[in-house]
């Protein structure tokens, strides 16, 4: 009874400790969507992020600031890049992934371990040749430097996907082989259904990241028509952060909303995606 008792405690303090840092992590969150209803005046007044005055006229103001550019036009745009780029990556990952993870030909081992140092190179490394390249192919100004590299694969994700497909029991390839199944019916009706949960992971994160990309979008993209929600703040902030921080809280809440909206939903497929990649034998 003492243990149990000790072991209910145990879990109290740690979700008491959980709480207490997440309330922390996420309180500048908090306040800057609490900021989204304040009057710019009362924005820096306090640390308290509950308005004294609310008001609704920041979203307005923030969504049309741009003359001729309402900031749905950099959700849609954002939207169509993050989409495809999620697409891809799924796609090419998961082929690859399988032919590391079920396939054994010369040169496997030398080539899966490049792909695992191209890992550990930093986005400048490569940012040159890559502008130069896309520069030749006529493609600055346009969403294919941020789209098709992600057809032709992921580093981080083929490894995520080979340490879950080697999780799964080679008897069920052998079973498919004895059934008539050749490689590419193997891979779309065995595996493929097997592997959702760290597809989907892929789907997200890869989303997730193409979205907050600021870095790349702003190198290829120069045409404020074609600006996607990370430019679409940026511009924003120099159109009216010098005098209304509220309009720019608003549409940087605004832009949360897609992530958290994927994330609570698919969160479940997340957890069991990580949790069990690698972990099965």
């Amino acid at each position: 009874m003492t243990g149990t008792i000790r072991t209910r405690r145990g879990i109290v303090l740690a979700h008491a400790v959980l709480v207490i840092i997440g309330f922390f992590l996420i309180y500048p969150v908090l306040w800057m969507v609490f900021g989204s209803f304040k009057p710019t005046n009362e924005i820096f007044s306090s640390a308290s992020f509950w308005p004294k005055h609310w008001t609704f006229a920041n979203y307005p103001q923030g969504w049309n600031a741009i003359p001729g550019l309402p900031f749905g036009t950099f959700i849609l745009h954002s939207l169509l890049v993050s989409c495809l780029v999620s697409v891809g990556t799924v796609i090419s990952s998961a082929i690859v992934a399988f032919g590391f993870a079920r396939f054994t030909f010369r040169g496997k081992s030398i080539l899966f371990g490049i792909m695992m140092i191209t890992m550990m190179l930093p986005t400048q490394v490569t940012l040159i040749p890559q502008y130069a390249m896309f520069h030749d192919l006529g493609w600055i100004n346009t969403y294919y430097p941020l789209i098709v590299p992600a057809f032709f694969g992921s580093p981080f994700f083929i490894f995520l996907i080979v340490q879950f497909i080697r999780g799964l029991p080679k008897e069920l390839d052998e079973a498919a082989k004895i059934d008539g199944c050749n490689a590419v019916t193997l891979f779309v009706r065995v595996i493929l259904p097997l592997i959702v949960p760290a597809l989907i992971t892929t789907a997200i994160f890869s989303f997730i990241w193409c979205w907050d990309d600021f870095f790349s979008q702003l190198i290829y993209l120069n045409s404020a028509q074609k600006f996607t929600v990370p430019l679409g703040l940026e511009s924003l902030a120099n159109a009216v952060a010098q005098e209304e921080w509220g309009p720019l809280f608003a549409m940087s809440t605004v832009s949360l909303i897609p992530l958290f909206l994927i994330f609570f939903f698919l969160q479940k497929y997340v957890v069991r995606g990580i949790a069990t990649t690698g972990l099965r034998g």
